[in-house]
């Protein structure tokens, strides 16, 4: 028997630390090799192709926080989609009702926010 128990570890600490290092020696390599022409164009705040206009501190519609809360009730519906496919011979015709039932509920909420107006961005 081994007198570390943290030796089977060591590999995995090996690994870790060398893509530690390989990531702070590109970063460094980077800053060294990269061109260094500052101007008011580089230095200018840019997004999107597009020329920024207002400031950062502007308020959000309540819209883009519905649709990213949306997002996010889809995406944990997909998550859970995914272990009820891999056993789903051994749920049987109950796990079937149960996901039934489930998406239903989420069929029902996606119609309700639709005719509520929720995804539509201009009215």
């Amino acid at each position: 028997m081994d007198p570390n128990p943290l030796s089977p570890y060591m590999p995995l600490a090996v690994v870790l630390l060398l893509a530690g290092l390989l990531a702070l020696l590109i970063v460094k390599f980077a800053a060294l090799a990269g061109p260094k022409r500052p101007s008011a164009i580089k230095s200018a705040p840019f997004e999107a192709g597009s020329e920024s206009s207002g400031t950062a501190r502007q308020r959000f519609a309540v819209k883009f926080y519905v649709v990213a809360l949306l997002f996010i009730v889809f995406d944990v519906e997909a998550v859970f989609l995914y272990p009820w496919a891999v056993n789903f011979q051994a749920l049987g015709w109950f796990g079937y009702a149960e996901m039934v039932v489930f998406a239903a509920t989420l069929v029902v909420g996606l119609i309700y926010i639709w005719k509520k107006g929720a995804l539509e961005w201009e009215h």
